[in-house]
């Protein structure tokens, strides 16, 4: 017989929450999480809040920061059931974006929510972001998984990341010093990134190509779900060499839209379409889907990840130390007086 004030109702594991499989995936975790430490980390996984020291190289710090996700390239990664490459598009999405004012990333958190934690899933996912970390040179330092059954499907999670860098506060980029006359420099894409999905899921639909098939020396799946190229350390390596005067991270909005979030209303910049060669994935896409040229600069990136905006005088140096830092950079036009009612990016 139960004692009166004891209750022997429902527990949480009777709602669907595996409290062994969090503790495990914390565990899984760690060893990544410990290869991004870096200078600044006083606390981290495990912890209610995570703890961070601004390094005291910085005189004047300003903190910036930026969140974003991955998009629908999950619905693609639950299909093709590869889940190795969403955890760096994750990082890169908001470390490239904070970037371009001028910032180092110094750490990064994310979210992982499902339906019913796989541990093996999640652990790989959290591996790729891991991985993203390094390559951007921020530490992770925290984050939540979120295991709600009934509210995703079984098999699927979403995933959102949030990342903070420093930046004297002397040297923010923010376009103003753009001037006609100044180039522009793409840096090369490693693919589709994280953007326009909806769109190539339609198009395999319309197309059902073989995924497994060979496309240019990899299966069309891989090139597909290609990790976002993350570009910090090369830019903040132009960053000490020389003067950059605005970057644009191409992303939803692809080139046309982009570039115009760092120039001011009087200009614009002036894309020659032929200064590089759309490369065979967006071929792929444009064909199969039929999509117009228009569509295919406003959706996707089209080969070019980043847009660097130098000086004259700078291009040709910042172009040789970038391709030294493994880049391909591509010269994609100049800055000029915008005429009135003109677009503010045109590719022509």
């Amino acid at each position: 017989m139960s004692h009166p004030n004891e209750t022997s109702g429902l527990s949480y594991r009777d709602a669907g929450v595996d409290i062994e499989a969090g503790d495990a995936l914390v565990e899984a975790i760690k060893p990544f999480a410990k290869k991004t430490l870096r200078d600044g980390v006083l606390g981290g996984i495990g912890g209610f809040g995570a703890l961070f020291e601004v390094p005291k190289r910085y005189k004047e710090p300003v903190l910036v920061s930026g969140t974003d996700g991955v998009g629908t390239k999950l619905k693609l990664a639950f299909t093709l059931n590869k889940h190795d490459t969403v955890g760096q598009d994750l990082v890169a999405m908001s470390v490239n974006d904070i970037l371009v004012q001028g910032a180092e990333p110094l750490f990064f958190l994310d979210y992982f929510a499902c339906g019913k934690l796989d541990v093996a899933t999640a652990a790989t996912v959290v591996k790729g972001i891991a991985q993203g970390c390094e390559l951007a040179g921020c530490a992770l330092i925290g984050g939540e998984t979120a295991e709600m059954p009934s509210m995703y499907p079984d098999g699927e999670y979403d995933l959102a990341g949030f990342a903070v860098g420093a930046v004297e506060k002397s040297k923010i980029i923010d376009g103003t010093t753009i001037v006609p006359g100044d180039v522009v420099l793409g840096l090369a894409s490693s693919g589709a990134h994280s953007n326009g999905y909806s769109l190539v899921r339609k198009i395999i639909e319309v197309a059902k190509p073989d995924l497994d098939a060979d496309f240019h020396g990899q299966p069309l799946r891989d090139v597909l779900m290609a990790p976002t190229r993350i570009y910090v350390k090369p830019l903040l390596a132009l960053m000490q060499t020389l003067p950059v005067k605005g970057m644009a991270h191409i992303t939803g909005g692809g080139i046309v839209e982009n570039i115009p979030r760092v120039l001011q209303d009087h200009l614009t910049a002036d894309i020659s379409k032929d200064a590089w060669t759309l490369p065979p994935l967006f071929q792929w896409l444009q064909a199969h889907g039929k999509v117009a040229d228009a569509e295919m600069h406003r959706v996707f990136n089209c080969g070019i990840g980043m847009a660097v905006i130098v000086s004259a005088a700078d291009a040709d140096a910042a172009v040789k130390h970038l391709e030294a830092s493994g880049e391909t950079v591509y010269r994609l036009g100049t800055i000029r007086e915008r005429k009135e009612g003109e677009a503010q990016t045109i590719v022509s």
